[in-house]
């Protein structure tokens, strides 16, 4: 009975935890970002056609430099990628999405750490990489 009721608690801590994330500014900040970049014609425009000639791009893959296409579709990827990464509003939502990230990273190294500092925290990101988080996951292999 007892593990239940602490079993029930911690749900309710991380409940919390949840709710305070939610509400901070960080995600506030994703949130007005993503919801600008989605009703912003041009970045959408951008966006779209990024994803109609990298659909393409993986089409001509298959073939190589042997597509009759190749030469166009390989220039017109990366251009259509530099134009749209180079939007303000694909910009902003990009670093709001890393700094939402590095905050849930944060936090999972902190409960990982707090449980023990032998716990594999996968992360992703290779600062983090101190001997007890994972960085890649750890189902590349990259856990000590």
């Amino acid at each position: 009975m007892l593990a239940t009721s602490e079993r029930v608690e911690l749900e309710e801590y991380a409940e919390e935890l949840a709710k305070m994330i939610l509400e901070s500014d960080v995600v506030e900040q994703y949130q007005i970002s993503l919801y600008k970049l989605r009703h912003n014609r041009e970045s959408q425009r951008k966006i779209k056609r990024f994803i109609r000639v990298k659909d393409l791009y993986e089409e001509v893959q298959r073939f190589g430099k042997y597509h009759p296409d190749y030469k166009k579709i390989m220039t017109e990827v990366r251009e259509y990628k530099r134009e749209m990464d180079l939007d303000p509003l694909v910009a902003d939502f990009k670093l709001a999405e890393n700094d939402l990230q590095a905050l849930l990273d944060d936090v999972s190294v902190l409960i990982g750490g707090s449980v023990s500092e032998h716990i594999k925290v996968p992360t992703g990101n290779p600062f983090f990489d101190t001997g007890h988080s994972c960085s890649g996951g750890c189902s590349s292999g990259s856990c000590g």
